[in-house]
């Protein structure tokens, strides 16, 4: 009994530690909403998850003003409601790992709170001939950002024999050897761009 009352003890003030220093993402020293978050509070090494992805959505926050700040916050709420929803999977803890690993590098690479590590343009065949480029970022994993036809596409480091290959969005940049295959779009025809000097 004393050791269980010990344990309720140690747990009560890991969590009101963690709500004290203000970096999560909800309060511990309150009742987490859901099972998920309730797991966070009782694990050091997720909740140092939480509070290093809740730094960095303050920091993109602060970047962004109008229509961009809006989709941020949509963009957010949704994320949450998907890690949430990680109490259905077989690997609960995995899951929520999961879900940090994927807004970790989006945030840092979409609102450039990092420098990106390299930058390439690429002349994409028309009619009419177009530019591509891609901003990359050594976020983990690695990813890009990429732009084509007035639009920019987050991606993310995926498999490849040789070369690298990104993909997000039903699109993909695979470079090798100074060409970029592009696709921009789902049913979309690979296009071979050079990179431009």
């Amino acid at each position: 009994m004393i050791r269980v009352l010990v344990a309720l003890a140690a747990g009560a003030v890991a969590a009101s530690v963690l709500a004290a220093d203000g970096g999560m993402s909800f309060d511990c020293a309150q009742k987490p909403a859901s099972s998920v978050e309730q797991r966070i509070c009782g694990d050091e090494s997720l909740a140092a998850l939480d509070r290093r992805m809740t730094e960095l959505y303050r920091a993109a926050t602060a970047k962004t003003t109008g229509t961009d700040a809006e989709n941020l916050a949509t963009a957010q709420r949704a994320w949450a409601k998907a890690r949430n929803d990680c109490w259905k999977a077989p690997d609960v803890t995995g899951c929520i790992r999961t879900a940090y690993g994927n807004r970790i590098p989006e945030l840092q690479a979409r609102y450039r709170l990092l420098e990106p590590v390299g930058s390439a343009r690429y002349m994409c065949p028309g009619p009419p001939p177009q530019e591509a480029s891609a901003d990359y970022f050594a976020t983990e994993p690695p990813t890009a950002m990429v732009t084509y036809a007035g639009a920019t596409q987050y991606m993310r480091v995926a498999p490849s024999g040789s070369g690298a290959r990104y993909t997000g969005g039903n699109c993909y940049l695979w470079e090798h050897q100074g060409v970029a295959l592009i696709s921009w779009g789902a049913g979309t025809v690979e296009m071979r761009c050079p990179k431009s000097p």
